[in-house]
């Protein structure tokens, strides 16, 4: 669904709206399945009102409860748990630094506010990092098939639970009154994979593959309906240069805006696919504007910015060519890459 502003939550919860009450299933489930240990602490995210929080306070963790609307942290100080210690604080979990979070936990909840996540993969990543061993993350979640058109934003639909699934060695799905509850525990880690998306058809397969980096160093990457992440960037077209294509192939697939001007050509890579030659450039973009959204649904199920110390273990597939232009930007990166042939072109300042 994509990040959605502070503003908008706290008129959500400032017209006296919520989400969905925590059901007897889901008390059942978490007694069952996720029990407090001796001195058990939890981490709730999104936690809106706090009453998934109090719930494990009272079941005896000792709880973080973080939310992006100062709003719903409010009214939920104003109703302390039966017991137990609930701490209270504002966080955006994509944006904000979690200095201010313990660095471990036995058990971190996402009730509702998974969907709400833009870059899932990497929020992921830095909340497993703050897993105890043989802790759970907890998911619960609406499912895309069984809502209305209009709310399926705020749902997960089989392909994101999948890749969501893929990060870890044990996971346990169970239906909560027609929620699906993930408890997802070991986090699995690479060495990332590489492959290809199938024979191509004919063409003479020469393109360019963009390497954009936000504010915080994150590197964008969609994720291929054919099941690899994946750069920005495609074929040339005729008579198109390649930093004219990189910029064009940008703005279609993420609706990011640059100038050839600040596009610049690092490499060319040219290695082989189904016994046809594939040329690649690889094209730095160092100033553009807007956010990146899903353009050709068609191709690209998702965007999301990306930590580049997550690359190396990614457990979904990088597709190779991807892989090749991000090793001219940031050479060493990425462990044992296919062979290619490389043509330096330029130098990139080391980020």
């Amino acid at each position: 669904m994509g990040h959605v502003t502070q503003d908008a939550w706290d008129a959500h919860y400032g017209a006296g709206r919520s989400f969905r009450p925590l059901g007897d299933a889901e008390h059942t489930l978490l007694r069952a399945h996720v029990p407090a240990p001796p001195g058990g602490r939890a981490l709730d995210v999104g936690c809106g009102l706090g009453e998934l929080a109090r719930h494990l306070a009272a079941a005896g963790y000792t709880v973080d409860a973080i939310d992006l609307a100062v709003t719903a942290l409010d009214i939920a100080e104003r109703t302390p748990p039966v017991s137990g210690t609930v701490r209270y604080l504002r966080c955006d979990i994509e944006r904000d630094s979690l200095d201010d979070l313990h660095t471990s936990y036995d058990l971190i909840t996402l009730r509702l506010s998974y969907a709400f996540i833009g870059d899932r993969t990497r929020v992921m990543h830095r909340l497993r990092e703050r897993l105890r061993p043989g802790g759970a993350i907890v998911v619960v979640t609406p499912l895309a098939a069984a809502v209305p058109a209009d709310r399926r934003r705020t749902a997960l639909d089989e392909h994101e639970i999948t890749l969501l699934s893929a990060d870890w060695h044990t996971v346990e799905r169970h239906d909560t009154d027609g929620l699906a509850c993930l408890v997802l525990r070991d986090p699995a880690s690479g060495p990332v994979a590489y492959r290809g998306k199938g024979r191509p058809s004919p063409h003479a397969l020469t393109g360019a593959g963009v390497v954009v980096t936000d504010a915080a160093g994150h590197v964008l990457l969609g994720r291929s309906l054919k099941g690899t992440w994946e750069l920005p960037g495609g074929k040339n077209d005729a008579d198109e240069s390649f930093a004219e294509a990189a910029v064009r192939e940008l703005a279609e697939e993420t609706g990011l805006r640059a100038e050839a001007s600040a596009a610049r050509l690092l490499a060319l890579l040219m290695d082989s696919v189904h016994g046809m030659p594939r040329v690649t450039a690889a094209v730095r973009v160092v100033d553009f504007r807007g956010t990146p959204e899903v353009r050709e649904p068609h191709l690209i199920h998702r965007w999301e910015w990306h930590a580049l110390a997550d690359l190396p273990t990614l457990t979904a597939d990088l597709f190779t060519p991807s892989a090749h232009v991000l090793d001219v930007v940031w050479p060493g990166l990425l462990p044992e890459l296919p062979p290619v042939h490389r043509y330096p072109l330029a130098s990139e300042p080391r980020p």
